[in-house]
């Protein structure tokens, strides 16, 4: 009986690899030396925490800022760098450590995977990545001192601003000023801003940066066409989507919060209006609070589990099943609705093998949902809206909490646990998957009518 050698497929590598750096994180977080008080951490708590960190979600069962000393602190922020940039690169990465030459179908797959357009630029954009992603967090830094480093000293007041500015970029959600998150700074504009643009740029994606940059470097052509023109069709719709969302949701938080006494209702309305707009962005994967989520009403807690749901953007930092994912179907129902045969966007056409992709990842990701808030329902007890608020926090790579997350029992940890894992791979790794099943029938079969609607 001949023996063949087993080859991972990539999605397999990306799968382990994930799981493979939650177990080092477990592993390291349950050592006595991760902990301030110097005992060994539960190993359910250990492994929320190195979920929560890798798939950069944001959902603790303990307080980062308290809990964990110095040591188990470096860790989760190095499991922080790797959830947020490591999901793009740790594939290629693992494969050139391992001395392993990229096969033709793995850069095929990694290159429709980043939407690059050839296979020669995929491991100098990787490179890239790295090289941004650092001198992203960086400035961040910097400009994050005049926040705390008044407060907490230069060295904490470094430290500080180093951890939460590669927690803003990579939307982790994760900080270590206290068990209050950002609310003490909800009225510092400078915190504010220089938050909410980490979060944007690590959550339109590295293939936003790099068309960007590519249109600002090029001279001006003969057709003179404008800036917004020469992007394409991918960037388009991700800045159009972000700057829809951000406004949409700045405008509904305001409303629905305005005179909200537990929320910004004493607030001027400057402060309101800031803080309206913080929750629009960090609701889409940032999971950073200024405001107390608990104290939102009704409407406003829909309002998010829609934001979170759809996330950010994808080949970055964010999750969700991404803007791009729901701005596809939004257009295939519009041209049903129309009429039309194709699905136009900013007069291209979309393949219908696109439509199809994001029809089936929104599918399944709301699919997850359900039976997750069914599992969390049988499983622990408690106000039902909070429940459902934390199964799309989870599955979001959120982080946003109804302060209900450290209060679930084991089976509810796991149940978070499996979302935010499935949550962080999950599109991804769909997509991938579809793309290798991609292939072309000899023969079409005849046509079967059906009513629908």
């Amino acid at each position: 009986m001949s023996m063949r050698k087993k080859h991972f497929t990539t999605t397999q590598i990306i799968i382990l690899s994930f799981m493979l750096a939650i177990l080092a994180g477990t592993a390291l977080l349950s050592l006595p030396v991760a902990s301030v008080s110097r005992q060994v951490t539960p190993f359910i708590d250990a492994l929320f925490t190195a979920t929560t960190s890798v798939c950069v979600t944001g959902l603790v069962v303990v307080t980062t800022a308290s809990y964990w000393s110095l040591f188990g602190k470096i860790v989760i922020l190095i499991l922080i760098q790797i959830g947020g940039v490591g999901v793009i690169t740790i594939t290629t990465t693992i494969m050139m450590l391992l001395g392993k030459k990229l096969s033709l179908s793995s850069r095929m797959l990694l290159g429709e995977a980043f939407n690059l357009d050839t296979l020669k630029g995929l491991v100098q954009f990787l490179k890239r990545v790295f090289k941004g992603a650092l001198l992203v967090e960086g400035i961040g830094a910097i400009c994050y001192l005049p926040v705390f480093v008044p407060e907490f000293g230069p060295v904490r007041g470094t430290w500080y601003s180093v951890f939460q500015a590669v927690s803003a970029f990579c939307n982790a959600g994760i900080d270590i000023i206290g068990d209050s998150s950002y609310m003490p700074l909800v009225h510092n504009v400078w915190a504010n801003v220089v938050t909410m643009l980490l979060i944007i740029i690590g959550g339109i994606g590295f293939i936003v940066w790099w068309d960007i940059i590519r249109v600002f470097r090029e001279r001006v052509t003969a057709e003179k066409r404008g800036f917004f023109e020469r992007l394409s069709l991918h960037t388009k719709i991700v800045l159009t989507m972000t700057g829809v969302l951000i406004v949409l949701g700045t405008v509904l938080f305001l409303l629905f919060e305005y005179n909200n006494p537990l929320t910004i209702g004493d607030f001027s309305f400057g402060q309101k209006l800031m803080a309206a707009m913080f929750e629009s962005v960090t609701t889409r994967t940032a999971g950073i609070a200024t405001i107390s989520q608990k104290g939102l009403t009704v409407p406003s807690v829909i309002t998010a589990i829609f934001l979170m749901f759809t996330g950010g953007s994808p080949v970055g930092t964010a999750g969700g099943v991404k803007v791009t994912t729901v701005a596809v179907l939004m257009l295939a129902v519009l041209a049903t609705v129309r009429g039309q045969e194709d699905t136009v966007c900013f007069n291209r056409r979309i393949p219908n093998k696109i439509v199809r992709k994001s029809i089936a990842i929104i599918f399944i990701s709301f699919m997850a949902s359900l039976l997750a808030v069914i599992a969390m329902q049988l499983l622990e007890s408690g106000e039902t809206i909070d429940m459902i608020f934390e199964v799309y926090s989870a599955l979001g790579t959120v982080g946003l909490s109804r302060d209900y997350t450290p209060l679930v029992g084991l089976a509810g940890k796991i149940v978070l646990c499996i979302c935010m894992f499935l949550g962080r791979i999950g599109p991804i790794t769909m997509v991938i998957a579809f793309t290798m099943r991609d292939t072309k029938p000899s023969a079409r079969l005849p046509e079967g009518k059906i009513t629908v609607g």
